[in-house]
């Protein structure tokens, strides 16, 4: 008697142990996302808590696609330094960050995708019609964030004494806004996405210039040899392209900017 005893005190033990297992850390039952939480258009935080941006509907569309309704899919915040650690720890399912597929994170992470392709363009006042290329930048005050790899292609290709002249940088591309509208500044380049998301929430006051000068393939993030889920969401961007979803979250988050990115990119098996 005393043995059955023990053996439903071990069984009883292990179920607990079993159930707090699987609720802990998200578990199987949640499905968690790293997405910026401050970039208009993108990936953007709600004064009530709730998510919008046009990451924030690819993750929704992708999660569904597996199988994990809205309540279960959650979102946590992944800045630009922390996204690969995000992944190879665990933290989040996947990453959809304004997170450009290249060959030194290639080696850290796996990628699906892209889902989006954009490049470095140019943002102007909308009755400025002197700017319509990067040569134009040459002789024009240019607002920059802090850190990012935009305003450094910009002096890389004009110089430091450039840089010294004509450059601002800001700590943010928000920041920059004011100062472009105000002319303080006479442009703003960075990812055409990022300017159009910033733009698009005054209408008809910025222009985007829409000529690229360089290329960025926004991919998802997912751990290296999980190649499971990283085939599972081909397939599922491949669907959101053909059913009409991506192209009306494209409008949804760019506005009149939505023209810029009318058409989806090829999905590449990385």
């Amino acid at each position: 008697m005393r043995v059955r005893r023990v053996g439903a005190v071990v069984l009883a033990a292990a179920a607990m142990a079993a159930g707090l297992t699987a609720c802990s850390g998200g578990g199987d039952d949640k499905f968690v996302v790293g997405i910026k939480f401050d970039q208009p258009g993108l990936g953007q935080k709600q004064p009530d808590g709730s998510f919008k941006g046009f990451d924030v509907d690819v993750a929704k569309y992708l999660a569904k696609e597996l199988g994990y309704a809205d309540d279960k899919v959650e979102f946590k915040e992944a800045i630009s330094a922390n996204r690969e650690s995000f992944i190879q720890q665990g933290q989040v399912k996947i990453v959809i960050a304004t997170y450009s597929i290249t060959d030194d994170r290639k080696k850290k992470v796996g990628f699906a995708g892209p889902y989006l392709v954009t490049g470095q363009d140019i943002l102007t006042r909308a009755d400025d019609t002197s700017i319509n290329s990067v040569e134009d930048l040459k002789t024009k005050k240019v607002c920059g964030a802090q850190g990012s790899s935009s305003p450094a292609r910009l002096v890389e290709k004009f110089g430091d004494a450039w840089k010294g002249q004509y450059l601002t940088e800001q700590q943010g591309y928000g920041a920059c806004l004011p100062l472009l509208e105000n002319k303080q500044v006479d442009a703003i380049s960075t990812d055409a996405t990022i300017l159009a998301g910033f733009a698009a929430q005054s209408p008809g006051k910025f222009r985007l210039v829409g000529k690229p000068f360089s290329e960025e393939k926004y991919g998802v993030g997912v751990k290296m040899d999980d190649k499971d889920t990283r085939e599972k969401l081909n397939k599922a961007i491949e669907k959101m392209f053909q059913d009409g979803s991506w192209k009306k979250a494209v409008d949804a988050n760019f506005g009149e900017f939505g023209k810029f990115f009318a058409n989806p990119p090829t999905v590449e098996r990385y």
